[in-house]
């Protein structure tokens, strides 16, 4: 890169403005490039900081930009930027240069070093500087292959995980059965070992080398544990159980005990016979503080949640996570890139916490949706509003939620309408 005597090349820069060319030779629509990114950003290190600035990017461009042979250039001032994201000026320009050295924007500077452009009547750039977006076309391939291989070693890590599971569950009651009967073998060396190993079980998320490597250590020792088992019994060993035959033997056994005489019992008690103490005093008290205290209320439905149309009592619907799910496809495969399966409410609100700022919905605009709407009723409104920004529905995310808000405090909301519609086109296409 040629130094132009005020900004110092890097590496960073030279990358991003090779991808930048490559991008200007692709036709890839704005949507289909910023999705691409959002499914892996988490993979690459990238914070949702990072992307609220790069959709406020994305936000600044026109269909048109994405063409072949054109370039998507943004010369929003920093004061508009500052304004649009919330942040300050020195942290604008930190996230800025963190998406130059991930390869995702570039710089096209002009001979001043100020941003700049002009638009035809057309809305065509004419001329432009600023921050060029071309490396997104250009990396929209790789980020969709990158995703596939991420869902592949998600899915091997499950199988695994679960593999390690039923292994450690077989080692743990063959080793504890042997301890319990005193059967022959290393049992004592074999459960130390079996403990050293639970404590290198990987206790977050963990590489499918990482959990190959811990079941075969498993493994091994699963057919060291049968090995030692099996020798036991062949010398004989036998496990005891406590069946109904050797109650009774021991019952009869235990009969010849007893001191004989009128006034003459038991003086050792059969502590295996478990029988229920009683106290009137206390069992009083338990009944007095159990009329005083109110009732527990029951927990609620966490796959299903009902709520009223705002604004009126008449109609009711029940809206569950997997409709929710269902009518939001777009949304649910960037859930699942970021969080995993979406099975209840909570993990749908914890998901949408992450992806929420990702598409340009700001914190404030957030709490007063959970503030007004709930947690769960403003959860699914935004997945809705993130499936509908990945079809190219909705510009504005954030200002779209604002008018969610205020149709509910009209009474005008009608979210399950939106869900069984949206639901409908999804099966019919």
């Amino acid at each position: 890169m040629k130094h132009t005597g005020w900004r110092k090349p890097t590496p960073g820069l030279g990358i991003a403005e090779q991808h930048a060319r490559a991008g200007e030779g692709l036709s890839v629509p704005k949507n289909k490039a910023l999705l691409a990114i959002k499914r892996v950003a988490a993979h690459l290190g990238l914070k949702p900081s990072d992307m609220m600035l790069l959709d406020t990017f994305g936000a600044f461009t026109k269909p048109q930009d994405w063409e072949q042979s054109r370039r998507p250039i943004v010369w929003a001032s920093n004061a508009y930027l500052m304004e649009q994201t919330g942040f300050s000026l020195s942290a604008l320009r930190r996230h800025a240069r963190r998406l130059v050295d991930a390869g995702l924007i570039a710089f096209r500077d002009s001979s001043n070093g100020k941003r700049w452009g002009h638009r035809d009547d057309q809305g065509y750039i004419i001329e432009a500087y600023g921050y060029d977006l071309s490396p997104l076309a250009a990396r929209a391939e790789e980020f969709q292959h990158l995703f596939a291989q991420i869902q592949d070693d998600r899915q091997f890590c499950q199988r695994t995980k679960r593999q390690i599971t039923i292994t450690r569950r077989i080692i743990r009651a063959k080793v504890d059965q042997a301890l319990e009967n005193a059967l022959h073998g290393p049992w004592r060396e074999l459960s130390a070992t079996f403990e050293a190993l639970l404590d290198k079980l990987p206790r977050g998320n963990a590489t499918p080398e990482r959990l190959l490597d811990v079941l075969e250590w498993l493994s091994e020792l699963k057919d060291s544990v049968e090995q030692a088992f099996s020798a036991a019994f062949k010398r004989g060993d036998e496990v005891v159980e406590n069946t109904s035959q050797t109650q009774e033997q021991v019952s009869n056994e235990t009969q010849y005990m007893t001191p004989k005489g009128v006034n003459n019992g038991t003086h050792i008690l059969n502590t295996k016979q478990l029988n229920p103490v009683s106290s009137n005093t206390l069992d009083e008290r338990k009944a007095k503080r159990a009329a005083q205290e109110p009732p527990t209320p029951e927990p609620a439905e966490s796959k299903e949640i009902k709520w009223s149309t705002f604004g009126t009592k008449k109609h009711r619907t029940d809206i569950t996570v997997e409709i929710v799910m269902q009518s939001c496809p777009d949304f649910a495969k960037m859930a699942y890139g970021l969080s995993g399966y979406v099975n209840d409410w909570n993990e749908l609100h914890r998901a949408v916490g992450k992806i929420r700022a990702m598409i340009g919905i700001s914190e404030p605009a957030w709490n007063l949706a959970q503030d007004r709407l709930g947690p769960y009723v403003a959860s699914a409104a935004v997945a809705l509003i993130c499936d509908k920004y990945s079809t190219g529905d909705i510009a504005s995310p954030g200002g779209y939620l604002r008018g969610m808000v205020e149709k509910a405090g009209a009474g005008e909301l009608h979210l399950d309408r939106s869900f069984y519609g949206r639901l409908n086109e999804v099966r019919a296409a």
